[in-house]
């Protein structure tokens, strides 16, 4: 019997942090919405992506596609 005590003391002890633990994190995010500044409206329409630079040079395409031609031939 005193096996079972044990037993439901420390599921109950876990039980209740991870209570706390969830209380504790849905009032931190009630609070950082609160706290945070309004966002700026968004433009109506958006722009395209940028890539993130301008594309491989021309001689750059022509090196590499002969490198694969020239691994595939030689298999």
């Amino acid at each position: 019997m005193e096996g079972v005590y044990l037993l439901l003391l420390g599921m109950g002890s876990v039980f209740l942090f991870l209570a706390v633990l969830v209380l504790a994190m849905a009032g931190m995010s009630r609070l950082a919405r609160l706290l945070e500044p309004e966002q700026a409206s968004l433009p109506a329409s958006p722009s395209a992506p940028s890539r993130g630079g301008p594309g491989p040079d021309e001689e750059i395409v022509a090196v590499i596609s002969a490198a694969i031609s020239r691994y595939r031939h030689r298999s």
